[in-house]
């Protein structure tokens, strides 16, 4: 077991940009065993106290826009001017076995070479949103280990893929050409959140389609109302070419752009603040959540599903009777 001696060594590694000390924090944080939840905890705790802070960036965007071909040229760029870049790259997990291919560190061979990038695959676990539970964790150890740029990954555009807002500073949306019909159903709910839209692949033939797709978004974008941690012009659409990588530096710009408006205008810090509320109620709800698994809670909600599936009794009812059972002093 690991004592609190180690936790306090491994918090000083990662505090000293061990990439091996990183892994292994951000393996502590991820684990479910309740007695590595009490170390991730403290763990976590003494990475924050470093008072470092990462510019923290999400991407989303449908299956095939090609994120991982955009997160490694815009990494690869960012590494050349100096900077140490972190990729959270969350993978989908099976809904049967749980498990997942944790494929993007393949993907990106030429950044995960970088000695000043670090990738970390990590499974989704069925979390909503496509985050792993953890990864607001493991952002605040990669900020602890001396990283400027954190960008996290998510597994692709869905009703809830806007808890990725939750946890970064500036949310960016990965479009193919043409590609808008993909995001229908969720489109007004994802636009809203978003900082800033990328039309990926404007290059060769898909250049004039990227060029429409961006001037249709920008349209779109002007009858939204302007939200009060915006300058005048955002959020934005942009083209960009992550093949050829062109137009990387000038939305780079623009996200340094939108990052120090926020700054200057007391949006930055009160942002992160009610970040830091949302996930205190997430982390009571999914602690009231795990209380179901165990027992005897885990055996009255068999016994209660049983009911249910013969026709016993409603839905509702069994759910009302849980409830009151575990209201019980």
């Amino acid at each position: 077991m690991v004592t609190a001696m180690n936790v306090q060594e491994l918090a000083t590694a990662v505090i000293a940009g061990d990439r091996r000390a990183l892994a292994r924090a951000i393996t502590r944080v991820e684990s479910g065993r309740a007695d590595h939840r009490a170390q991730a905890v403290e763990l976590v705790a003494l990475a924050r106290a470093s008072g470092r802070q990462a510019l923290r960036i999400g991407l989303s965007g449908t299956p095939g826009v090609g994120k991982s071909t955009f997160i490694e040229a815009f990494g690869m760029m960012l590494v050349a001017q100096g900077l140490r870049v972190a990729v959270l790259a969350v993978d989908p997990s099976s809904a049967r076995s749980g498990g997942s291919i944790l494929g993007d560190k393949t993907r990106m061979e030429r950044l995960s070479r970088e000695p000043e990038a670090f990738i970390r695959p990590s499974p989704s676990q069925a979390q909503m949103g496509g985050v792993a539970r953890r990864t607001r964790e493991a952002v605040a150890l990669c900020e602890a280990a001396g990283f400027d740029i954190v960008l996290v990954e998510t597994v692709g555009v869905g009703q809830s893929e806007t808890v990725v807002a939750e946890i970064c500073d500036l949310f960016i949306l990965l479009l193919a050409p043409a590609g808008g019909d993909e995001l229908q159903g969720v489109k007004r709910g994802i636009m809203e959140m978003a900082d800033l839209i990328l039309v990926n692949k404007a290059d060769g033939d898909l250049k004039p389609a990227a060029l429409r797709t961006m001037a249709d978004y920008s349209g779109a974008l002007r009858l939204l109302r302007r939200r009060p941690q915006d300058p005048e012009g955002f959020p934005k659409t942009t083209c960009v070419s992550a093949v050829q990588e062109t137009g990387l530096q000038s939305a780079w710009e623009e996200m340094q752009s939108l990052a120090a408006w926020r700054r200057n205008h007391g949006h930055w810090d009160s942002r992160r603040a009610q970040q830091a509320r949302h996930w205190f109620g997430e982390e009571v709800r999914q602690g009231l959540l795990s209380v179901l698994d165990r027992e005897p809670a885990r055996g009255l909600m068999a016994a209660l599903g049983a009911r249910v599936a013969a026709g016993e009794v409603s839905p509702e009812a069994a759910a009302l009777q849980m409830l009151s059972l575990l209201g019980r002093d």
